[in-house]
């Protein structure tokens, strides 16, 4: 299986989700893209839901589909906007989440096929290293300890 980086994959997609106001959806991954299919939350006051509604009408429900070299560019991009090199800010923020699921699959060498994001849960298939397809469904929170140990390996780079 060829090296997997999903920690910076995932990461950036979750910054482009977040801008979308999309925290609830299905992620797939294919040779050499991504499809997530989300729609933006639903906001509680009115002129946050004519914006919701606008969101929609310009994005509409369709498959937001991104090729690994775009994933990669926007990684890139975001790097280079980043304030404050090294440092992670919290784990409750989407691409602090998503960032923490990659690390995950990238040490345990899983190949990701699906991952589903709930808003307190997640389903994750993907295909271990002796070629197995995995379905593992756990809680957002049961990742902090991962996201803690990243926090450290960060620290200290």
């Amino acid at each position: 299986m060829a090296a997997t980086h999903y920690r910076e994959d995932l990461r950036t997609i979750g910054q482009t989700l977040q801008a979308r106001n999309i925290s609830v959806f299905e992620l797939k991954r294919f040779a050499n893209r991504y499809t997530i299919q989300g729609t933006p939350d639903r906001a509680s006051s009115l002129g946050s839901r004519m914006r919701q509604w606008l969101q929609r009408v310009r994005h509409g429900s369709e498959p937001l589909s991104l090729a690994l070299a775009d994933v990669e560019k926007l990684s890139q991009a975001g790097r280079a906007k980043r304030s404050r090199p090294g440092g992670l800010t919290e784990f409750r923020s989407l691409p602090n989440i998503l960032r923490t699921i990659g690390a995950y699959l990238d040490l345990s060498e899983f190949e990701l096929i699906e991952l589903q994001k709930r808003a307190i849960s997640i389903t994750l298939s993907y295909r271990d290293r002796e070629g197995r397809n995995e379905i593992e469904e756990r809680t957002l929170s049961s990742f902090y300890k991962n996201f803690l140990e990243l926090c450290r390996e960060r620290a200290w780079k």
